[in-house]
């Protein structure tokens, strides 16, 4: 079981457990920027097990690491009983690699502007459940956490890479770990996923969720406002405004 434990789930004023909010986070591009700390062990791993890093102009955001691995290696030639056969230990490399790339000092890890503050705006409002929806596997989303100086145990409902390969089946895995973990069933339509990748938008409709869009990763506010979230930002400085948006629905 995945996020921190918690007791219940509604605020100081008496809100009803029916009106809660969870808020999921992206992690990279969104919550952080690991200055590819996490391709580049991705790679060595890849090369290590498979013998390539598959194509070269793949891009892996808004990707599931699962996902990643298959997509590559599928174009490189190799079958699927090949891919799943060699994933755990590709990921055992994988995750010992990102370690070290992100303890060296050659690459640094930043926290994207008002990420701190909004994060701390959040937990202050009542009835809120701030958690996270990563294709990380669970142990990468510590570790890019760890690195950004972002204590992991404040997201306390997680839905991770490792829970499924399908980025759309993470909104309803968080879902039912906030109705396990809290006791409370959170109605699709006030869970709010925060991201920066087109795959953030649109991961979570089927449930009814609503998407909040920040353009600090590789998409522009323009590219993002095309997939039709709730709302779209620059960046997540305006905690107000964003504080607003996420809780307007």
């Amino acid at each position: 079981m995945s996020g921190r434990n918690g007791n219940g789930a509604s605020g100081g004023n008496g809100r009803a457990p029916h009106e809660t909010t969870l808020v999921l986070f992206d992690i990279d591009g969104t919550l952080l920027w690991s200055d590819g700390a996490g391709r580049a062990a991705m790679q060595e791993a890849l090369t290590s097990v498979f013998g390539t890093t598959g194509d070269p102009s793949y891009r892996y955001d808004g990707k599931t690491d699962r996902q990643i691995v298959r997509e590559l290696m599928r174009g490189a030639g190799h079958g699927d009983p090949h891919i799943d056969a060699r994933m755990p230990a590709l990921f055992d490399l994988y995750l010992d690699g990102l370690r070290r790339e992100l303890a060296t000092g050659e690459r640094r890890t930043v926290l994207l502007p008002g990420v701190r503050e909004l994060l701390d705006a959040l937990e202050a409002s009542d009835g809120v459940v701030v958690g996270l929806l990563t294709g990380n596997l669970e142990d990468g989303a510590r570790a890019k956490l760890g690195a950004a100086g972002i204590d992991f145990d404040r997201f306390r409902i997680c839905a991770f890479g490792s829970d499924h390969e399908h980025r759309p089946e993470l909104p309803a895995v968080a879902q039912r770990r906030a109705r396990e973990l809290l006791g409370v069933h959170v109605e699709g339509e006030r869970i709010v996923v925060v991201g920066d990748t087109p795959a953030d938008i649109d991961c979570g409709r089927e449930i009814g969720a609503r998407a909040i869009a920040v353009a600090t990763g590789r998409y522009c506010v323009e590219e993002l406002r095309a997939h039709e979230p709730a709302a779209v930002f620059e960046d997540l400085t305006d905690t107000a405004a964003v504080v607003e948006a996420i809780l307007r629905g």
